[in-house]
């Protein structure tokens, strides 16, 4: 897309340069902000609303999509690979709503940064076991705390003799393996019936993945991304949006149940547990850093109930181990090279 005379392509640009900002936010033409370290800061801009529907005109052009009345919501990536919403009026007051999620143009590693998400070189030791042992992970936590980021964290970790297949609402995921498909949910429109990420997840078990990744589950999707996950495409992974490793094992029965399937909530449960190993919790310390908060394995069922336990847990000074040894201590030491003794440390 080329650079264009409009206020809002050139406050993203200019932006663009610099560091430290996940997010855009405008709300209105005099109500721009950015975020930056977990704090949002306004900007002295004024934008045109004329520019912003053009924006958002060119943002649907690049994307494939709609941006009208029939379609007043917009999901979709700018040309650098960030992310953005925009909502139209009569739902946004004056003029379009614009949420823009900044594409990390250098992805780290593990490697690049040893204290990202507040870890030391022993528990990114860990984390590098569980992909290597192909253990079935689901990454938890509120908006903003940098699921996505983590994720491509252990993609990095990836053999790149593996075949994954990624599915997302938009494309935010990054892997350079050469064995990779990327499936993107789509909106039914006048030209195209659309296809749901219940869909593409179906699907994809017919394509012959050692992996299946899925940016974040949101509803029923779910029910099929753990019946991948009990049937031999172990190593698979997924996001959620919740607040504490309780709530999203709670999360996770409620998005099955959308999968319209009635069953019982042992039932339910039972393919939680089969398929779930670890769900690592993500959240904010007290000065705006994206940290790891918990760690914890789900280990089975005990009548109707999923039973877990606490690896790990983040107090002031950091990341500090519970004791507890995994239940996948012998497959993490095999497969993933973890030391036996590594939780008695």
């Amino acid at each position: 897309m080329e650079e264009r005379e409009n206020s809002v392509w050139n406050l993203i640009n200019d932006l663009g340069s610099k560091k430290g900002i996940t997010e855009v936010v405008i709300n209105d033409p005099k109500r721009v902000f950015v975020e930056r370290e977990g704090q949002f800061i306004q900007l002295n801009v004024q934008l045109s609303k004329n520019d912003l529907y053009s924006f958002a005109k060119e943002v649907a052009h690049f994307n494939k999509k709609e941006f009208n009345a029939e379609n007043p919501i917009l999901d979709g990536n700018l040309p650098d690979g960030s992310r953005v919403n925009i909502i139209s009026e009569p739902y946004s007051q004056g003029s379009p709503a614009v949420t823009i999620r900044k594409y990390l143009k250098t992805i780290k590693s593990f490697d690049d940064d040893e204290n990202i998400f507040g870890l030391n070189k022993r528990w990114i030791e860990l984390f590098k076991a569980m992909v290597a042992s192909r253990c079935n992970i689901i990454v938890s936590g509120g908006t903003g705390v940098g699921k996505t980021t983590f994720i491509n964290l252990l993609l990095k970790e990836m053999s790149p003799a593996e075949r994954v297949i990624i599915i997302e609402d938009t494309k935010e995921l990054s892997l350079s393996s050469p064995n990779v498909v990327r499936l993107e949910v789509f909106a039914a429109s006048k030209d195209h019936s659309g296809l749901s990420a219940r869909d593409l997840v179906k699907n994809t078990l017919r394509m012959r993945p050692d992996r299946i990744i899925v940016g974040e589950v949101r509803g029923g999707e779910l029910f099929d991304l753990l019946q991948a996950m009990n049937t031999g495409h172990d190593g698979s992974m997924s996001s959620i949006h919740s607040n504490s490793p309780g709530e999203c094992i709670s999360r996770m029965e409620n998005l099955f149940l959308m999968s319209g399937f009635d069953v019982p909530f042992q039932v339910v449960r039972k393919q939680i547990t089969q398929g779930v190993d670890f769900i690592i919790q993500l959240g904010r310390n007290r000065e705006g850093q994206r940290v790891v908060n918990q760690i914890m394995e789900i280990t089975g069922m005990e009548g109707a109930n999923i039973l877990s336990q606490q690896l790990a847990l983040r107090d002031d000074d950091g990341l500090i181990g519970t004791g507890i040894s995994p239940k996948n201590m012998n497959k993490l030491h095999r497969d993933g090279a973890l030391p036996q003794d590594f939780f008695n440390q």
